[in-house]
């Protein structure tokens, strides 16, 4: 027996349920905002993980539906168990602004002093 099991694996009927009503229920990454391609294989860098919002290693239930969400693999990976918010600034490639930001920007007219 290993000294940390996996808590996922515990109740695995319940976490295969929770998983395909995550993958029904969601179609973007929640963690870089793209569309998730629900037909790759798993294992494929793109495909669809369930991803706890506060994770397993913080106290997070990989049981509490408003816990989970749908992530890619990729993204789930390097986020590891660190914030959301830590994940999206480490996806940003450099110089890029905020989704929001780059919003707000187009919404505006350009004016010299705004640059």
């Amino acid at each position: 027996m290993t000294a940390h099991p996996n808590p996922r694996r515990r109740n695995g009927s319940r976490r295969t349920k929770l998983r395909k009503r995550v993958l029904a229920a969601y179609d973007v990454c929640w963690i870089c905002g793209r569309p998730v391609d629900k037909t790759l294989p798993p294992g494929h860098p793109m495909s669809g993980e369930v991803d706890e919002a506060i994770p397993v290693s913080r106290g997070g239930s990989p049981f509490e539906w408003e816990n989970l969400r749908l992530a890619h693999r990729i993204c789930n990976q390097r986020r590891g168990n660190h914030t959301i918010e830590w994940a999206r600034a480490k996806l940003r490639k450099p110089g890029e602004a905020r989704r929001d930001t780059i919003q707000q920007a187009s919404s505006k007219t350009n004016k010299s002093s705004e640059w």
